[in-house]
């Protein structure tokens, strides 16, 4: 089985390759991705939204799909246009504008290559491309564009990536990414993590996922066989990505609590986005109940530029706004720090007021 899914037919090629729903449990997390949502006007008649939408939704879908897990969607609200999860998964006319400033790859991935499927930018640790696919397709993803067809296809294509960490004494952290790492199955990710456990100078182990927050039922026993304080000598370290208060229910509190228990640090990237969480209100809400459930809000982040989602961004003095409103009424520790990428810099930029 790949690291990295193949398309199916007439589908958008950062989708799971899975098996058919009717071969899998109805509570399986695979489960889940196969019967997400992929049609816009599925997603109108579901949301009861007008149907006069869909045209456009269809033909920003071609350049991007539509993906939403139906667990997601029910959180929306019925017949609101403007509900904040919704917002982020709807695809819009928007989209196909083509915004000066706005390029396919904004944070420069392709120079910070070492390999097929390796990333360096920041000293001392090295980040993982695993695969294309995603639990949800965001709008405003910053790799919508990333080139996936071209990295490694299969477990052993990943030996050069491997060699390459080996060879580098300075790196002590590794960072698995995409797509979405957790779209791959256990028994292929295991694997992978003991080859990364042999190699001496590693210290951390990194994830960064939605399938906590899309689909918590990702969070099962085979997984953390693996991705635990018990289960790797690696630190294990979770960043998840929620964006408004509406995406973290109680099944996602639960995910986030068998991690914890099972001594896994949690962490929180908000992407600041137009018409989501661009109010002091929304992003204080956001904060308060990433705290009760044990994730620290760690980044909130200024929009990577990419092609396709100028509509979301919100200018930097709107966002140093909200921070500073932020500071005032919560603790210190609940307040996100508030960054961009600049390619080429040695670490993500913070914003000042």
């Amino acid at each position: 089985m790949a690291l990295f899914t193949k398309p199916t037919p007439a589908v958008s090629p950062n989708l799971p390759l899975l098996p058919d729903a009717a071969e899998l449990p109805p509570s399986s997390w695979r489960q889940a991705l196969r019967t997400a949502v992929r049609d816009p006007a599925e997603l109108c008649r579901l949301l009861e939204l007008p149907a006069t939408i869909v045209p456009a939704a269809r033909r920003a879908a071609e350049k991007f799909g539509l993906f939403a897990p139906r667990g997601y969607i029910a959180r929306m609200r019925i017949g609101d246009l403007n509900d904040p999860l919704l917002r982020q998964i709807l695809p819009l006319a928007d989209e196909l504008l083509d915004v000066p400033g706005f390029t396919e790859d904004p944070v420069d991935d392709g120079a910070a290559q070492l390999e097929p499927g390796l990333l360096q930018k920041y000293c001392t640790r090295v980040l993982l491309v695993t695969t294309g696919a995603c639990a949800v397709h965001c709008r405003y993803c910053f790799r919508r564009h990333f080139p996936y067809s071209e990295g490694p296809k299969s477990p052993d294509q990943w030996q050069p990536a491997i060699d390459a960490i080996a060879a580098d004494a300075t790196i002590d952290e590794v960072i698995l990414s995409g797509g979405d790492p957790w779209t791959i199955v256990d028994e292929i990710l295991e694997p992978l993590v003991r080859q990364l456990e042999q190699i001496p100078h590693l210290r951390r182990l990194r994830v960064h996922t939605r399938l906590p927050i899309m689909v918590p039922e990702r969070v099962c026993d085979s997984l953390l066989r693996w991705f635990s304080a018990d289960g790797t000598r690696l630190t294990p370290i979770c960043v998840v990505h929620a964006n408004h208060v509406a995406e973290l229910g109680d099944d996602v509190a639960d995910a986030c609590n068998r991690l914890r228990r099972a001594g896994v640090t949690l962490l929180n990237q908000t992407v600041l986005l137009r018409g989501v969480n661009d109010t002091v209100e929304a992003l204080d809400e956001l904060s308060r109940r990433l705290v009760e459930i044990g994730v620290i809000p760690y980044y909130l982040h200024q929009l990577d530029r990419v092609a396709g989602a100028a509509h979301f961004e919100i200018p930097e003095h709107e966002g140093l706004r909200l921070i500073a409103a932020l500071r005032e009424q919560l603790p210190g520790y609940a307040v996100p720090r508030y960054v961009r990428e600049i390619p080429g810099e040695k670490s993500k930029s913070p914003l000042y007021d």
